[in-house]
């Protein structure tokens, strides 16, 4: 007599056991505040990320020599585990969004200083000797000629800090910030497969549609890139 399961008998059972469909539906509301809070807790860090990291772009690119201590810092910032930083806020911020916001904003500098910087420094030497001879001052120089040749490598960081924030907001959760990762937790405590695999679906669909998102805003605004393929 075999001992071996049955293994298409068990399929429906193990299905039903890793998504009880009922739950979702009786908890919609609930997902869409914790995935509301996980698109907050996104866009704010990227935006400020970008905000600061922009004009430090532009001063390492003006004075060479800032460039290696800045990544330097950031970097090594960067390696500090996210969790740790969290923590750290506490004493600060308390358990508020900014114990949040403020590491998830600078998890994304070391991304978003080396690409600018990178796309900038890219720029054609005699593209710029153009400008100028053509009467471009610098600052127009930066915004019609530098920043539209530099946007693909710009927007190429953009998007790597955008997914990877996705994933530092799951750990939030820990300090009490909510996301999609409280349906890791919840999950997880109570041993219940269906929040675990609602919040990894969301996480993983959210990073895709965001990447997909600003990849089709890069070639909006890059059209002669499509053009020159």
């Amino acid at each position: 007599m075999s001992v071996l399961p049955d293994l298409p008998a068990m399929a429906p059972v193990v299905a039903a056991e890793l998504v009880r469909w009922s739950w979702i539906g009786d908890h919609v509301d609930d997902i869409s505040r914790r995935f509301n809070e996980h698109l907050f807790l996104t866009l704010v860090p990227v935006a400020a990320g970008f905000a600061i990291a922009f004009p430090l772009s532009l001063a390492a690119v003006r004075w060479p020599r800032l460039y290696g201590p800045l990544l330097s810092v950031t970097g090594v910032i960067f390696t500090i585990p996210s969790l740790a930083l969290f923590v750290l806020m506490i004493p600060f911020t308390g358990l508020s969004r900014l114990t949040a916001i403020i590491p998830l904003t600078i998890y994304t500098l070391l991304i978003l200083v080396r690409n600018t910087v990178e796309g900038l420094r890219g720029v054609p030497r005699d593209v710029r000797e153009a400008a100028e001879a053509m009467g471009y001052r610098p600052a127009r120089r930066l915004f019609r000629v530098e920043l539209p040749l530099a946007l693909p490598v710009i927007m190429a960081g953009l998007r790597i800090a955008t997914v990877t924030t996705i994933g530092l907001v799951t750990i939030t959760a820990l300090i009490g910030r909510g996301g999609l990762g409280q349906l890791f937790i919840d999950g997880f405590t109570r041993r219940f497969s269906t929040p675990l695999v609602v919040g990894l679906v969301l996480s993983v669909a959210f990073a895709v549609t965001a990447d997909l998102l600003l990849l089709g805003v890069q070639r909006a605004l890059t059209p002669w890139a499509r053009e020159n393929r």
